[in-house]
């Protein structure tokens, strides 16, 4: 296998001759932003001087370095009978070949997804074939280069997530979508969001995917460097260390993918690009909460497919109910289940078509129905002050969407609020 020089050292990914597949990815690394600092390593090395340049080397990363051994050590000591502690494990060679090398074939045969990572100050060939039998995944000589490190370490993240992915259930993908446009998804979805973080407890992402020009950071108040734009254009280098930097914290419990800021004329978006990012935000989040927009435009299908819930959010008028009717066949013909029909802006005492009538419209039993309230829903765009900060009939409904979305029963005696239709 040719080894590629990377400035004055060399770095090879090594296909893993235990049975795993071969890392063949070819990542391209973002000069600015990635973050590694979740990895977390043991580096091991009887040459003090030589151990301390790996550790700091791994630390210029981001890389969290926890602990050191100064000489082979028993495979106990190093990994726990719970599962291994550390992400990637570094082996110095030079000191005892033999000895490294049955120590690395110990660890890959305990924890085969386990990165392993060997360095020595000279490049053979035949020993990096022995590394490859003996499980290792990557292979550095001195000196060791911050690029050639950067690639190592990028590959041992996405083995990191896989691993993730594969231990626990993906979280929840919650697709808010207006029937027709100006239905008020935006206000809607962004103060759900909200209400189900503090109802569920759990850590929430909110993606913004109005792609000519979002308004989720505007409705919060907020004002993200990066948008979703710059995840889906990112092609190969989509990944969960890209996307974590994307994100913006609108508080420790909810993460913000926000739509751009300013009008983006003819802008499309590739739809494998669009299932990978759900993808990584649900391998991350117990929740991920989308305001769709519109419903009627290209993604939109993607979406629906992907979703576990999808919010139709729809207005008490001829052409959104018409608009709603079509969707809702749509789903129906696709065999899509869980589908919630939001009725926003209903005015029991002003609305020219009731309840009965906008069931009978849509063929579809209705669900939730908010209340109009422009005067304070207005204010609280204006001011960036979500609405789930005030006490009123609309944050009240919203917070019994959340409740039923994680399986929290509502509050004690307003179970037949305004909002939801009893069944």
């Amino acid at each position: 296998m040719p080894i590629t020089p990377t400035g004055q050292s060399r770095m090879e990914s090594i296909p893993n001759a235990r049975g795993a597949e071969p890392d063949v990815h070819d990542y391209e690394i973002p000069r600015e932003g990635v973050r590694l600092h979740s990895l977390v390593a043991a580096v091991i090395g009887s040459g003090d001087r030589r151990r301390r340049s790996i550790v700091s080397a791994l630390a210029g990363q981001g890389v969290t370095v926890a602990r050191e051994f100064g000489e082979y050590p028993d495979l106990d000591d190093l990994l726990e009978p719970s599962g291994p502690p550390y992400d990637v494990v570094v082996v110095d060679l030079d000191p005892g070949q033999d000895a490294a090398l049955s120590l690395v074939e110990d660890i890959c045969g305990r924890h085969p997804t386990l990165t392993v990572m060997v360095f020595s100050n000279r490049h053979d060939p035949d020993l990096l074939m022995r590394c490859m039998r003996a499980g290792a995944r990557e292979f550095l000589t001195e000196p060791i280069s911050s690029d050639g490190l950067a690639e190592a370490l990028v590959r041992a993240s996405a083995r990191r997530s896989e691993t993730l992915r594969a231990k626990r259930p993906a979280g929840k993908l919650l697709v808010f979508a207006g029937a027709k446009g100006g239905a008020g998804v935006t206000t809607v979805a962004s103060n759900f969001a909200i209400a189900l973080k503090e109802e569920s407890g759990q850590h929430i992402a909110l993606v913004d995917l109005n792609l000519f020009l979002g308004d989720v950071a505007v409705v919060l108040g907020m004002t993200p460097k990066f948008t979703v734009l710059d995840a889906l254009g990112s092609g190969s280098r989509l990944d969960a260390d890209l996307v974590s930097t994307l994100l913006t914290d609108y508080d420790p419990k909810l993460s913000v993918l926000a739509g751009p800021d300013q009008f983006q004329s003819g802008v499309s978006a590739d739809a494998g690009n669009m299932r990978k990012l759900l993808s990584i935000l649900r391998d991350r989040f117990a929740y991920v909460v989308v305001d769709g927009g519109c419903a009627l435009y290209a993604l939109a299908e993607t979406l629906f497919e992907a979703a576990d819930t999808i919010y139709l959010v729809t207005q008490a008028e001829i052409p959104s109910l018409r608009n709603a009717q079509q969707i809702l066949s749509h789903l129906q013909s696709t065999g899509k289940q869980s589908v919630e029909v939001v009725v926003n802006r209903f005015d029991t005492r002003r609305a020219q078509i009731d309840e009965a009538q906008i069931e009978k419209a849509l063929t579809f039993p209705l669900r939730w129905k908010l209340p109009g309230d422009y005067a304070l829903v207005r204010l609280s765009n204006d001011t960036g002050a979500p609405l789930m900060k005030k006490k009123c009939a609309l944050s009240t409904i919203l917070r019994q969407m959340a409740c039923s979305a994680c399986g929290k029963a509502p509050p004690e005696g307003k179970k037949k609020m305004f909002g939801m239709f009893s069944r």
